[in-house]
């Protein structure tokens, strides 16, 4: 696949994520997050069963998710979108993607974990209708020492 286009493509589609996205997937994991997950909890989770999907236009990784569904919510993992990528709505598409597949699956609620100073994430999932519930206290590892997480959840 290619990883670097000019422009977007058009008509993303997402589907699910195969062993052979994971070169890719964690090409964009280590360009957007400063403690990337590795290629084996991507690997892990394919394997575990969990809804693993990714978005691509034109031959093109965009992004990806990872979706646990439970018995009676779900709670998404991870979601990223390459940078040249953000900004597009492109993290809207996939978050509605995957609120879709929540309530396909009987769930009754979406969970999330946001990093306290990730802003521009946590104003797209309250504007989607999360609501902050809890706040783990040091979840994520930063720069200097632990920062928390917001929990969001949405009501299905």
């Amino acid at each position: 696949m290619n990883s670097v286009v000019s422009q977007l493509p058009l008509d993303p589609v997402i589907r699910k994520m195969r062993e052979s996205d994971l070169r890719h997937i964690i090409l964009i994991e280590r360009e957007i997050f400063l403690f990337p997950w590795s290629l084996e909890n991507f690997a892990d989770s394919i394997r575990a069963g969990y809804l693993c999907s990714v978005m691509e236009a034109s031959n093109t990784l965009l992004g990806y998710s990872i979706l646990l569904l439970g018995p009676d919510e779900a709670h998404v993992l991870t979601l990223g979108i390459g940078a040249q990528w953000q900004k597009k709505g492109l993290g809207e598409k996939m978050l509605r993607y995957l609120i879709q597949q929540s309530g396909e699956n009987n769930a009754k609620s979406v969970l999330l974990d946001v990093r306290e100073s990730n802003h521009g994430a946590a104003r797209l999932y309250k504007q989607l209708g999360f609501k902050q519930i809890a706040t783990r206290k040091g979840y994520y590892p930063a720069m200097c020492g632990r920062e928390d997480a917001l929990v969001m959840r949405l009501m299905l």
